[in-house]
């Protein structure tokens, strides 16, 4: 006999069923309160991990808004970041903020409008701020604290310098003073990390200083690093021992000398069969000498002459009188006569009575030029005083008919013409005193250590992928957990509708017997004793009129309930 019993259409609406047309939100609305609010509490955690991991997913990319700011502009500008509600992020240590990529420009030109960052170096803007009633000194200091920072960010602008700091002694110039004190200059610089100021940047720097402040001297501008080092030359001397330029020379010409001893013998013994060394002894003393020699008028240029006196004197003594006294003896002497051109004669005074004593004196004076040389010699400093090279040769590789590789040594004449390749590519020169030392010797070949291979939970990128995926994973365990435990239960509860036996169910709840039932072919069925849970009188009511007018149905309802309860 079939199980399968229609019920009436006339059933009491405490035991009719929903119809099948009943909406998705009556059937939500007809599930008790604690799984609605279950339910409701399920799909906002489901709502808020998707608005999660959707946010998770669309991170936004932070690109650098300033670096390298000092302490104080960092707080000034994260201040107005946070009053402009801009999100932002710190790299480097602070050093560096981080906004929205697609903020930059805006944020930039908005804190400009602000005056930030402001720098914590001043430069000419100061002058524009000079108020009423300044003195002179006030003015005085104030150009000077604007050179300063001029020159600052000028040093600052160069590559390898991270900051830097000008001090600058300007003194007093006064019309009255005969010697004027001269200006200096002194810069601290502070170099990136890795880098360093070869000597063209330092003389860039002492130039630029020099040139920016009226009678400056480049000696007077000296520069240090951060650890304290005098990048420029100290004006009383170098200091001992080599400095830094001087050892980039050395290392310079051992480089090239090794290069050149590689280039030429590389197409020759092979690449890899070759090593070559080079060391150089520099001569970076300095020395001056001064030579000044004379020597004698020789051959047969005549001397040249460089001044000539001529001197003559001549004194007379007049004679005593003598003779006869008279007329002859009271007339004057007659004068002498001597040719014009002819040579001097001695001059004699004569009188009438006889000649008197004459003295004559000639002086000449002939001054001639003395040969002169004067001879300043200045030694070059960098000079090479001694050249030391040690080549080693690999020995030949030689492969048989069967195909097998042997180490064959070079032969001494093949060994001879290397040496000379390398005397001529160094430029030996034995007078200087220069070793080279060149041998053939086997090469030992050592594989290369391989490195430890890291587990792959300590590998770099296995490490990025937990870290990127194990926020959304979870996400996804926690929706799940959700879904299952949750919404699913209650969505099912919400689907599924109740059968009218249910209802049956639901309603003969009592201890009584239900009366007996008459079948389909006019027979009576037994009573059924029902469950022992009270009824209201509504229910009971409705029970037994649904027995009274359809009993043929109620009794196959309850012969389904005896049939399984006995397969049971």
């Amino acid at each position: 006999m079939d199980n399968a019993v229609a019920l009436p259409q006339n059933l009491p609406p405490a035991l009719a069923a929903p119809p099948a047309s009943a909406g998705f939100v009556q059937r939500i609305n007809a599930l008790p309160t604690p799984r609605k609010l279950l339910l409701a509490a399920g799909l906002a955690g489901l709502v808020a991990i998707v608005v999660a991991l959707s946010l998770w997913s669309v991170k936004p990319q932070y690109k650098v808004l300033y670096a390298n700011l000092s302490d104080k502009d960092g707080g000034a500008i994260i201040a107005q970041l946070s009053q402009m509600n801009v999100p932002y992020q710190h790299a480097d240590g602070g050093a560096a903020i981080l906004v929205p990529a697609d903020r930059v420009h805006d944020v930039r030109l908005r804190l400009a409008s602000a005056g930030l960052p402001k720098g914590s170096t001043v430069g000419f803007e100061l002058m524009d701020n000079a108020r009423f009633g300044i003195t002179q000194f006030q003015e005085r200091l104030t150009f000077q604290r604007g050179l300063e920072g001029e020159l600052t960010r000028s040093i600052e602008a160069l590559a390898a310098v991270s900051s830097a700091r000008v001090h600058l002694a300007l003194p007093n110039q006064n019309g009255f003073f005969r010697e004027q004190q001269k200006p200096s200059a002194s810069v601290l610089v502070h170099l990136h990390p890795g880098r360093s100021l070869d000597r063209a940047q330092i003389a860039g720097i002492v130039h630029l200083v020099s040139s920016s402040v009226p009678d400056l001297a480049p000696k007077a501008v000296s520069i240090v690093d951060q650890n304290g080092n005098l990048l420029t030359e100290s004006p009383e001397g170098k200091t001992q021992g080599l400095d830094a330029n001087q050892l980039q020379y050395v290392a310079q010409i051992e480089a090239t000398l090794t290069r050149r001893i590689t280039d030429i013998l590389e197409p020759v013994v092979g690449r890899d069969n070759l090593r070559a060394q080079v060391t150089a002894e520099v001569d970076f003393s300095q020395s001056e000498s001064t030579s000044e020699q004379f020597r004698p008028n020789q051959g047969g240029e005549p001397a040249a002459v460089r001044s000539m006196q001529h001197l003559e004197s001549t004194q007379t003594e007049a004679a005593p009188p003598t003779g006869v006294p008279g007329a002859a003896t009271n007339q004057p002497p007659v004068p002498a006569q001597a040719p014009i051109n002819g040579p001097a004669q001695a001059l004699q005074a004569a009188n009438a009575g006889g000649a008197g004593n004459a003295q004559v004196r000639r002086e000449a004076v002939t001054n001639y030029e003395v040969d002169k040389t004067v001879r300043v010699t200045r030694n070059a400093t960098g000079t090479i005083k001694r050249l030391s090279a040690a080549v080693v040769v690999n020995h030949r590789t030689q492969t048989d008919a069967r195909g097998r590789t042997t180490q064959v040594p070079l032969s001494e004449e093949e060994l001879q013409k290397l040496t000379n390749l390398v005397r001529e590519s160094m430029g030996f020169s034995a007078d200087r005193g220069d070793s080279l030392q060149v041998i053939n010797a086997p090469f030992q070949v050592s594989k290369p250590e391989e490195p430890a291979e890291r587990p792959l939970w300590q590998q770099p990128e296995v490490l990025d992928l937990v870290r990127q995926f194990v926020v959304p994973g979870a996400l996804s365990l926690v929706a799940l957990l959700l879904v299952l435990g949750v919404v699913r239960p209650a969505l099912k509860a919400a689907m599924t509708p109740e059968a009218p036996a249910a209802k049956v169910d639901a309603v003969i709840d009592g201890p009584e017997m239900l009366p007996p039932l008459a079948g389909g072919n006019g027979d009576e069925a037994p009573g059924v004793p029902l469950l022992a849970a009270p009824l209201n009188n509504n229910k009971l009511e409705a029970a037994r009129q649904l027995a009274r007018d359809n009993p043929a149905a109620v009794a196959n309802i309850v012969r389904s309930w005896v049939s399984k309860e006995a397969a049971a």
